[in-house]
């Protein structure tokens, strides 16, 4: 006869055998370069369609992408975008094409949904591409997101644009703020931190990502030549982010989501500097 402690062991395997996972599934090893899951935010190549921003991506050295909505699909389609309304045909179509580069999609976003509904097509979406994480500024749709996270197992990160300073309501910006409405959330739930908006802000992004211990889903990468102001895009390593103190704060903290190469500058012939962004990872890693 079976103990009362071997019924109650065996009810409690079984709950935690069907109980759904607390973090979803990581990127893996093999999609990373320098230890980090780095590639693209086809923002970067949003002068070309998404299909060649797959192609820039792979060219650039970057084993993943990050895809934004609204992008042209491709020169052979160019009125269709590249967004959550895609049928499925287009899906399959763009997999084939990412297979094809050697890319693996890990990210969607800066996205919005107007409702719940269209955020469950969001995270369809998502679903269908394997993606690691979503990325958004939806805050006010919260309670509505943090359910499909705990049904779709996907992440989402709440990403920053800079300060508004005529708008009051924009309270993104800020990694307090951020903090304030994701700590009491779903642990799929955190920031996309987005270094150079910080920088643009005032924020020294270091600061910030160390603030945000714990709760960092992805991140935007940017290297900018001053903190409080707007200034172009550099090259990893020749601006004022400090990219190595963060990636070494990133590994104390055991960050293993995305960063994506947000290069906003020399829009139409960016790739070069791109490639030596995803240099710098190769050689963060060589020195570990």
């Amino acid at each position: 006869m079976k103990t009362f402690s071997t019924v109650l062991l065996a009810m409690s395997l079984t709950t935690l055998l069907n109980a759904p996972a607390l973090v979803a599934a990581p990127i893996p090893d093999d999609c990373k370069t320098g230890g980090f899951a780095v590639g693209c935010q086809a923002w970067t190549f949003n002068h070309f369609t998404a299909y060649e921003a797959v192609e820039k991506t792979a060219l650039a050295g970057a084993k993943v992408i990050e895809f934004y909505p609204g992008q042209k699909l491709s020169a052979e389609h160019p009125d269709l975008k590249w967004d959550h309304d895609a049928s499925d045909e287009t899906i399959a179509a763009m997999k084939a094409h990412l297979a094809k580069h050697g890319l693996r999609p890990v990210n969607y976003g800066v996205v919005h949904g107007k409702d719940e509904a269209e955020w469950r097509k969001i995270f369809e979406f998502a679903k269908k591409l394997d993606l690691y994480a979503i990325t958004t500024e939806d805050v006010n749709q919260l309670d509505a997101i943090e359910k499909l996270v705990k049904e779709f197992d996907i992440r989402v990160a709440i990403h920053n644009h800079p300060q508004r300073p005529n708008d009051a309501n924009y309270k993104v910006w800020d990694p307090n703020y951020i903090l304030s409405v994701v700590k009491d959330r779903d642990p799929r739930i955190g920031a996309c931190a987005d270094i150079g908006h910080w920088a643009t802000s005032g924020i020294k992004p270091l600061d910030a990502v160390k603030l945000l211990k714990g709760r960092i889903v992805s991140s935007h990468f940017k290297d900018r030549l001053a903190i409080g102001k707007q200034t172009p895009d550099q090259p990893f390593g020749s601006g004022i982010s400090d990219i190595k103190g963060i990636l070494d704060e990133f590994r104390a903290q055991g960050f293993n989501g995305n960063i994506s190469i947000e290069y906003e500058t020399k829009w139409d012939n960016s790739l070069p500097d791109v490639a030596q962004c995803v240099g710098f990872f190769r050689g963060y890693g060589s020195c570990q």
